[in-house]
């Protein structure tokens, strides 16, 4: 792309529709630790090895996605864009911004009969952050864009399968580092699709109007 295109306010809408998304990314993954019943395998894994090392999430979060953009700079750059770097150096620390927020509340759910709402309304947060930052198509983050490298390169290998096995992997490094899998993993893993459709269709693609990539669908 030329300057020209990445200063056109259509662009620039792409960028606006993008950031927002990792916000509210951010708050649906916070909900989800928040509920005590088990985030998506990735940033489970990521949030017991911050604990165990001592690093707050935010930053050990930025580390393992700089590590993983090695791997996208040489295998995968046509999934760069500003996607990928807000959500590489952004979303860790937006994801402990509202823990911070939760924390100075004093909002800490405690009983199913409240940790369920609380992490059914993390799954509409997440669903609607993953439509919001996904659909504009201005990059991609560095563990999102590793499936679909497995995929480029093995051919026969499905997406899907590329996904359920990083995935897994997560969750197994997650089980023996001793963190939480729960319900709500399983939800995270199966159960966001549906409604990040859900939301492309009755919400992202109206806000992106022409720009949006209808192949997309």
């Amino acid at each position: 792309m030329d300057i020209k295109t990445f200063t056109s306010p259509a662009y620039l809408k792409r960028v606006a529709v993008m950031v927002a998304g990792n916000i509210f990314l951010g708050m649906g993954v916070s909900l989800f630790k928040l509920s005590g019943l088990g985030n998506d395998a990735y940033d489970a894994m990521l949030m017991i090895l911050a604990e165990r090392i001592g690093i707050p999430f935010g930053t050990f979060f930025a580390m393992v996605s700089i590590g993983l953009f090695v791997l996208l700079l040489i295998f995968g750059r046509k999934y760069i864009g500003p996607g990928t770097i807000v959500n590489m150096l952004g979303l860790g620390y937006i994801v402990s911004f509202w823990n911070m927020v939760w924390d100075a509340v004093h909002f800490s759910p405690s009983g199913l009969w409240l940790q369920l709402p609380v992490m059914l309304i993390g799954v509409i947060f997440t669903s609607l952050g993953l439509s919001l930052y996904q659909r504009p198509q201005v990059g991609t983050s560095p563990y999102d864009s590793f499936s679909l490298i497995l995929t480029e390169r093995f051919p026969k290998l499905p997406y899907f399968w590329c996904r359920i096995g990083t995935d897994a992997l997560c969750a197994l490094i997650t089980f023996l580092a001793g963190g939480l899998l729960g319900i709500g993993t399983i939800c995270a893993a199966f159960g966001l699709g549906p409604i990040v459709s859900f939301f492309n269709k009755h919400l992202t693609d109206k806000l992106l109007g022409s720009v949006v990539n209808k192949s997309a669908k």
